[in-house]
Parts: structure tokens; C-alpha cells; sequence
């Protein structure tokens, strides 16, 4: 199970994002992580040492490198947590769009001035 708060605190370094995001095309070894992000790499290192301790990533050995993969997993909990909120948000644009299916067409162009 996924401590949510501190895959929240991780996620929070945007590095630490865009290294999920490369990783989530493809796995890659910490030269490219480096290269992408124009980090050093003593600097990637730390953030995959953290993104691996909060189970987001994880390692094999190819050769004489290092692969690192995305782990969906833990994703799809912060995702599943994040469901009822977005339902919600739903709702609401919902709403909104049924009002303004309601509207008047002059009353659109009043409410909604264009710049």
C-alpha cells in the first residue's frame, strides 16, 4: 500500500515528475535522465534514490547499466484516491454545461464577452 502523503511529497519536485514522465515512454538509464533533464547526475541519482524509496520506480541491470522503469502501480492508488474528486469535478462542469445549454443565445454573447 502507497503512503499517499509522501508520494504527494515526492511528486511535488518537478524534477522528480519529469523523470516519471521520460520513464514513462520508456526506461533509460541515468545518462539520459541527466541529458533530458540538464541536471547533474549526482542530482538524478538523489531523486531516483527518492522516487525508488516511494516505490514509483524501479531497477534493472542491463550490461553494464542500469534501467530505469516506471512502476504504474502506486499511480493507479493515488489515482483511485483522486476518483471521488474528480467526480465531483465532473459534476460541476456538468452543470455548467447544462446551463449554458439553457441560455439564451444573446444572453451567451452578454455573459461571455470576447477580448
Amino acid at each position: 500500500m502507497l503512503d499517499l502523503m509522501l508520494a504527494f511529497e515526492v511528486l511535488a519536485e518537478p524534477n522528480r515528475r519529469r523523470i516519471l514522465e521520460l520513464l514513462r515512454e520508456q526506461e533509460r538509464p541515468v545518462g539520459e535522465l541527466v541529458a533530458a533533464l540538464s541536471v547533474s547526475q549526482p542530482a538524478v541519482s538523489k531523486h531516483l534514490r527518492v522516487l525508488r524509496a516511494a516505490a514509483l520506480v524501479e531497477s534493472r541491470v542491463a550490461a553494464q547499466r542500469r534501467l530505469y522503469r516506471l512502476r504504474p502501480e502506486p499511480l493507479r492508488e493515488i489515482d483511485d484516491w483522486l476518483a471521488p474528486y474528480r467526480a465531483l469535478w465532473s459534476s460541476s462542469l456538468d452543470k455548467l454545461e447544462r446551463h449554458l445549454d439553457e441560455m439564451e443565445p444573446s444572453d451567451r454573447a452578454t455573459s461571455h464577452p470576447r477580448r
